[in-house]
């Protein structure tokens, strides 16, 4: 509790000094307002969009499509992590293959899935799949090929095998590890789909970004940018991290004794 209230304590002042900075270029002019408006209109425009509910068709449709595309990458990467670590032959040839696509930037399978699948929904969660599932897949598979061998020798010695050596053994063991791929897996999934809304100019948060931009309104741009990283912190700090947390604590792997 009292390592939470000392987070959340610097997590304020850290916005306090950010924001006191920020005012004081303003007040010296350093850029025009129109380049580098203020807090105070920033909150402005956060406001207004709050209010005429752009904000929040925006963040619904955003993370609508985000969870419904990262859904499909946790099963898909799982699954193929798991057929890899079936089939050897086929896992290195993977791995290989997952590793060489996991460095593929997101906004690159922008014009590839345009011409594929087109200006829709369905474009938008090819593009969040193909960001996110490479790193599962690795996660997946690094995560199982990790386990010690001396764990599973003194398993199979006790009589586990098949299904139950999998429950018992390796999804145990897997996790922690797996769970860290989906965090990270995350991010790339977060970064693809506010590029590709932008790009495609699609209803939702960096549609909002892109009509800032044309009509030349950064506090606009700038509230949206606020929305995107407190989402990004809020599912990641609240959520992800917990879980991880959580199965850390249940197989005894947390720093906190």
């Amino acid at each position: 509790m009292k390592t939470d209230l000392d987070y959340l304590a610097n997590a304020v002042l850290f916005l306090a000094v950010f924001v006191g900075i920020w005012e004081l270029v303003f007040i010296l002019g350093v850029w025009p307002s129109y380049s580098l408006p203020s807090p105070i209109m920033v909150f402005e425009s956060f406001t207004e969009i709050i209010l005429n509910f752009t904000l929040l068709q925006g963040v619904g449709i955003t993370l609508g499509r985000l969870v419904v595309g990262f859904l499909i990458s946790i099963g898909l990467g799982v699954t193929l992590g798991l057929v890899m670590i079936k089939f050897k032959g086929f896992g290195k040839i993977m791995s290989s293959f997952s590793a060489g696509l996991l460095s593929f930037p997101s906004i690159a399978w922008v014009p590839f899935s345009i011409l594929l699948i087109g200006f829709n929904d369905a474009g938008i969660l090819f593009i969040v799949i193909m960001s996110s599932v490479f790193s599962i897949t690795i996660s997946t598979y690094s995560s199982i090929r990790n386990i010690p061998t001396i764990y599973t020798d003194a398993a199979k010695n006790m009589g586990a095998k098949g299904i139950s050596l999998f429950l018992h053994l390796t999804i145990p063991s897997a996790t922690p590890s797996l769970i860290m791929g989906i965090r990270q897996s995350w991010s790339f999934a977060w970064h693809a789909i506010v590029g590709a809304e932008i790009l495609m100019s699609v209803i939702g948060l960096g549609h909002i970004l892109s009509v800032g931009r044309e009509f030349q309104d950064m506090g606009l741009v700038i509230a949206t940018m606020i929305t995107i990283f407190t989402i990004g912190l809020l599912v990641d700090r609240l959520l992800l991290f917990k879980l991880e947390e959580r199965i850390r604590s249940r197989w005894g792997l947390s720093s906190d004794r």
